[in-house]
């Protein structure tokens, strides 16, 4: 009976550990993921006007002028480049801010990141624009796909976590 318990009780704690490292990695996919899909929705705004920056400009025009950089193998390694960065994006979350369930720390989320390029960062890639410079159409635009990024990238950790903590009540009730 007591070998039962404690086998039990290390089957628990083996099962948390899976869910946290599960956690973990659906966190690391989201953030792959939201990478690439907000990444591309910036290259659509860029090429149809709505944005005087594209993720090419920042990521690869600031550190070479090749010619390739120019075409579409320049947003596509760019918005991949953008997929890995965000990686470490969603970690950064995914550590501090998981437990937080409101989609409005997303939204600060991305606001905070958008600073951070765009202000923070501005002298880093020399070919970015400083954002008085920029006109009020690609401020809006480049805010809104930063909220909606950040959001994403929030709420997705959140409401998995939460539905982790959820799961794990439930089984503990279940058990007892």
């Amino acid at each position: 009976m007591e070998v039962s318990f404690v086998t039990k009780k290390k089957q628990t704690e083996i099962t948390k550990q899976e869910r946290t490292k599960s956690l973990l990695s659906r966190s690391l996919m989201t953030g792959f993921i939201g990478g690439i899909i907000w990444s591309v929705v910036g290259t659509i705004m860029y090429y149809f006007n709505f944005a005087e920056v594209a993720p090419k400009t920042i990521l690869l025009r600031s550190w070479t002028n090749a010619k390739w950089i120019n075409g579409w193998l320049g947003d596509i390694v760019s918005i991949l480049i953008i997929g890995v960065i965000s990686i470490l994006i969603a970690f950064i979350y995914y550590g501090l801010l998981k437990k937080v369930i409101s989609m409005w720390m997303g939204v600060v989320y991305g606001l905070i990141l958008w600073g951070i390029i765009f202000y923070i960062l501005q002298p880093v890639f020399s070919t970015l624009t400083p954002v008085v410079d920029f006109e009020k159409e690609t401020i809006v635009t480049t805010l809104g796909l930063f909220i909606l990024y950040g959001t994403f990238i929030g709420y997705s950790i959140s409401f998995d976590y939460n539905d982790m903590r959820i799961k794990e009540k439930k089984e503990n009730q279940s058990q007892n």
